[in-house]
Order: structure tokens, then C-alpha cells, then sequence
């Protein structure tokens, strides 16, 4: 190697970073629980999870970026719930038991279900990096349910992912019934598998 050549070594973080960082995470989903979007501050964030406020900006550029990860969180726990259910059949019936799980676990939960989509959808470019790999999860997660078979998946993907971010903000923000919600859900998961079949056989 070259004396112009740089290398980048990115380290894999401690056990005590890797706690730091979960802390200051559960902090800020009990915060958001408890009081909204707005009862989330990064002082908050540090004082409830015992550190320095530099701390949290070591690990989470804004709020919004704290927020984000907050809902990854969430959603590999939502997603470790339907796993466990080991549910089988068709893709409807795989699809419709994963987004009404979502629906469920956000209806059980709508201040903090309001913060992170508030977050989530924020233009702050801080969020990017975050939002790409919850997007990236949520979407695989979906093509999980909806299977390797289905014409057009990807189309198909990025329409119930619109359709689960609507379901969000209906739940959060717009304080829809949970019932209304998960209609919406199942119905709109049918309409797409249905649209897809039969623009395959076309």
C-alpha cells in the first residue's frame, strides 16, 4: 500500500457501546409512550438513561435520527411476533397476518406510533441512512409474506409498503379505529395480490 493510500476500518462497537446505544434507545420509546413526538428531547433522552447529552449525539445525529431507530426496533419486534406465529398457506394469507400484527402492535401503541412516524417522515437529512434501512427491512419482510412466485413482487412491494405507511399515519396522527384500519389493510393487500395475478395472466 501506497503512503497516499487511506484505509477505513469501521469497529464493531463494545458491549458497553452496544448498551449505551439500546438505553438510549429504550429511553426514548418510553418518552414517546408516554407523551408523543414532543415529549422526546435529546435532555430527556440522556437524563432517563443516565448519560452525558454529548452521549446521545455520539450515537443519534438529531431526534428524528433517534426516532428512526426507535421504529426499527419496533419493527424487528413486531416481525419476530409474526415468526413466531410460523404461519403458512398463501401469500394473502401470510400478507394479511403480518400487516394486521403491524396494525394490532401500532393501535396498542399510538402516541409513540404517531412519534416515529412523525420522525420517519421527516425531511431532516439525518434520517436518510436510517429510514433506508427500515424501508429495506420492512420491504423484505414483505416479500417474505408475499412470496418468490408472485409476478411483478417489486411493484408489489413498494405498493404495500404505501399501503402500510398509510395504515401508520392512519393509526398515529389521524387516531382512525384499529377495526377501520385493519379493514382497510386486508383489503387493500387482496386488491394488490389480486391486480398482480391478473396483470400476470393477462
Amino acid at each position: 500500500m501506497s503512503g497516499d493510500e487511506r484505509s477505513t476500518v469501521r469497529r464493531a462497537p463494545t458491549k458497553g457501546q452496544q448498551a449505551r446505544r439500546e438505553r438510549l434507545l429504550e429511553s426514548a420509546r418510553r418518552l414517546a409512550l408516554e407523551g408523543g413526538y414532543h415529549a422526546v428531547t435529546m435532555h430527556d433522552v440522556a437524563d432517563r438513561a443516565g448519560v452525558g447529552r454529548a452521549t446521545v449525539y455520539r450515537y443519534f445525529a438529531t431526534k428524528d435520527h433517534l426516532l428512526t431507530e426507535v421504529a426499527a426496533t419496533w419493527a424487528h419486534r413486531v416481525a419476530r411476533d409474526v415468526d413466531a406465529l410460523a404461519v403458512g398457506g398463501a401469500p394473502l394469507e401470510r400478507l394479511t397476518a403480518l400487516l394486521e400484527r403491524i396494525v394490532s402492535a401500532a393501535a396498542g401503541e399510538p402516541a409513540l406510533t404517531s412519534a416515529i412516524v412523525q420522525a420517519v417522515t421527516s425531511d431532516d437529512p439525518g434520517v436518510d441512512d436510517a429510514r433506508t434501512v427500515l424501508f429495506l427491512f420492512v420491504r423484505d419482510r414483505l416479500s417474505a409474506a408475499i412470496g418468490d412466485a408472485l409476478p411483478g413482487r417489486d411493484d408489489v412491494e413498494v405498493a404495500l409498503g404505501h399501503i402500510l405507511l398509510a395504515a401508520l399515519l392512519s393509526l398515529g396522527p389521524l387516531h382512525r379505529p384499529p377495526e377501520e384500519v385493519a379493514a382497510m389493510v386486508r383489503a387493500s393487500g387482496r386488491l394488490v395480490l389480486a391486480g398482480a395475478m391478473t396483470t400476470a395472466t393477462a
